[in-house]
């Protein structure tokens, strides 16, 4: 079992850091006194694998003492798993930029208190925290895209690291586009199905539908650089530490070309290794 505790200074990133390890697979707990977390750690030691990783969200303004977060951090260490602190640090301009930029209070800052003032306030209660930590992130410069990557190398390695889901649409330009898309390729200009008597009323995963669509020259070439596009991508996108991409192809109606085109794709996807979905948005309209 691994047990994770995630510290920091407020401002420094610690729920983004929270919910990128969640989507690597960390069950989160947030604002638990220190007591607590010995306590629930024990129960997921004890629960045989179906909590394997966990993560604590701690913040000593709780109010509680050094002594108590050292005495907690003794046992959990000292437990059947491996138990690591994550701190985050960050330079007490950024936080003061990240605080105005936000228009949100400090949670130190009494009436009349400079946020200089609490953030160094706040850098004395955590010290005991840092000091204890086995990783310190400074995130000052990080986007949260540098800091999805700097968490998915330290955690999500080898047999942790999930492959990018890629889930593959087609739709209809009539119905409006897809929200969850983050690509959209428009096949409208390949001949359409829809003005041949015989092929109007059936849909692009029919043979006779799919043969028209893929007799022509065009949707050939088509196929073959939106091929080459997503080759190159897709790495990119699990590089940055995405962990699911939606591509959608769009024609007309959503019934023909573009239903054939998503087919056609997803099934070159899956065979270049990716967990693959198909979905046809816009087929029964």
């Amino acid at each position: 079992m691994e047990i994770l505790l995630i510290s920091g200074l407020s401002g420094s990133g610690k729920r983004t850091a929270a919910a990128i390890l969640e989507d690597i697979g960390f069950y989160i707990v947030e604002n638990l006194p220190a007591k607590m977390m010995v306590a629930f750690a024990q129960f997921c030691v004890a629960s045989q694998g179906k909590y394997d990783r966990v993560a604590f969200v701690y913040d000593v303004r709780s109010g509680e003492s050094a002594e108590e977060y050292s005495e907690a951090l003794h046992k959990l260490r000292e437990m059947n798993a491996l138990c690591r602190v994550l701190y985050l640090d960050t330079d007490t301009a950024t936080i003061i930029h990240r605080y105005k930029e936000t228009r949100r209070k400090h949670p130190l800052a009494k009436e009349g208190m400079t946020i200089e003032s609490a953030v160094a306030q706040e850098e004395k209660l955590m010290r005991p925290v840092r000091e204890s930590a086995d990783m310190v992130i400074n995130t000052s410069t990080y986007s949260t895209a540098k800091l999805r990557s700097e968490l998915r190398e330290m955690f999500a390695a080898g047999n942790n690291k999930e492959p990018l889901q890629v889930n593959v649409m087609s739709f209809g330009f009539k119905y409006g586009l897809p929200m969850e898309a983050d690509l959209v390729l428009d096949v409208r200009f390949m001949p359409n199905p829809y003005y041949v008597d015989e092929l109007k009323h059936h849909t692009g995963l029919e043979e006779n539908v799919k043969r028209y669509v893929l007799s022509f020259a065009q949707t050939q070439e088509f196929l073959t650089k939106a091929k080459d596009l997503l080759a190159f991508l897709l790495p990119q996108y699990s590089q940055e530490g995405k962990s699911m991409v939606t591509v959608a192809f769009g024609c007309t109606g959503g019934r023909h070309r573009s239903v054939a085109i998503a087919h056609e794709m997803a099934a070159a996807i899956s065979a270049g290794g990716y967990p693959t979905t198909e979905s046809h948005r816009d087929i029964s309209r």
